[in-house]
């Protein structure tokens, strides 16, 4: 065979030639409900190559949100290990573990959470503010202001700046709150059901958003959602039912 006719890896295939960007091993995961434990994950795993975009699909219940903060520090798990580039970071302490969050991970919730007393622009400067002792902000504070409008100008809300989030649609809240994960610069993107309180124009906007992100950047997203529509625009998708993988697919997305 010639060097000509040789078929080239594909983008996932090339991915998967490295060490995973984040996993997930066998995570079990139960809620106290009065007296009785309720196991909501089952020996659950997942692993992400950077630059890949997953999506995990399943039922309400399916405990397709708990992965995904198990996996961002959000929560621990019962038993399992959650690994950082081969590095075990779900036993770290608590401040190890809060610099993870605000430097590795971040995160978009179906319900936005943006801070209701704090404008569009000042929800997205928090996790920065968050960042820097009380006299580094205030050194950085110009440069922190027009980095978070910089962001709110890539996602169309540059003038929606001084909005407070009962001033804007849904859609705008969601575009937000993708700036407020972007400003950090983070290595990986964990969003929970991103369009799930979304109409299907809307959702569509938020998914092109999103691809776009992890096209031009190749920043690593894993999106849960209960979509099969949005779920198949991801690279690959994961379904889990019962707390368990049930399948992996591993074809590109259309």
């Amino acid at each position: 065979m010639t060097h000509g006719s040789q078929t080239q890896p594909t983008k996932i295939e090339t991915l998967k030639m490295t060490t995973p960007l984040i996993s997930a091993l066998a995570i079990e995961k139960s809620y106290s409900k009065g007296q009785h434990k309720v196991p909501v994950l089952r020996g659950a795993g997942l692993t992400a190559q950077r630059g890949e975009f997953i999506s995990v699909i399943g039922q309400s219940g399916s405990g397709k949100s708990t992965l995904l903060h198990v996996m961002g520090l959000l929560d621990s798990p019962d038993n399992g290990e959650v690994l950082l580039e081969g590095k075990r970071i779900d036993n770290l302490n608590q401040a190890a573990r809060d610099q993870l969050r605000n430097h590795v991970f971040g995160f978009i919730f179906q319900f936005y959470h943006l801070l209701p007393e704090l404008t569009l622009l000042e929800n997205v400067m928090t996790p920065l503010m968050i960042r820097h002792s009380l006299f580094s902000y205030w050194s950085k504070r110009k440069e922190i202001r027009a980095e978070a409008m910089d962001i709110l100008q890539q996602v169309g809300l540059g003038h929606r700046v001084k909005h407070r989030p009962s001033e804007l649609s849904g859609g705008e809240m969601q575009r937000g709150a993708i700036a407020r994960a972007l400003i950090a610069k983070p290595e990986i993107l964990l969003a929970d059901e991103p369009t799930g309180n979304l109409d299907s124009t809307t959702g569509r906007e938020i998914m092109e958003t999103l691809k776009k992100l992890n096209e031009e950047s190749q920043l690593t997203i894993v999106m849960v959602t209960h979509d099969e529509a949005i779920a198949q625009q991801a690279h690959r998708i994961v379904r889990l039912a019962e707390g368990q993988i049930a399948t992996i697919g591993r074809e590109e997305a259309a």
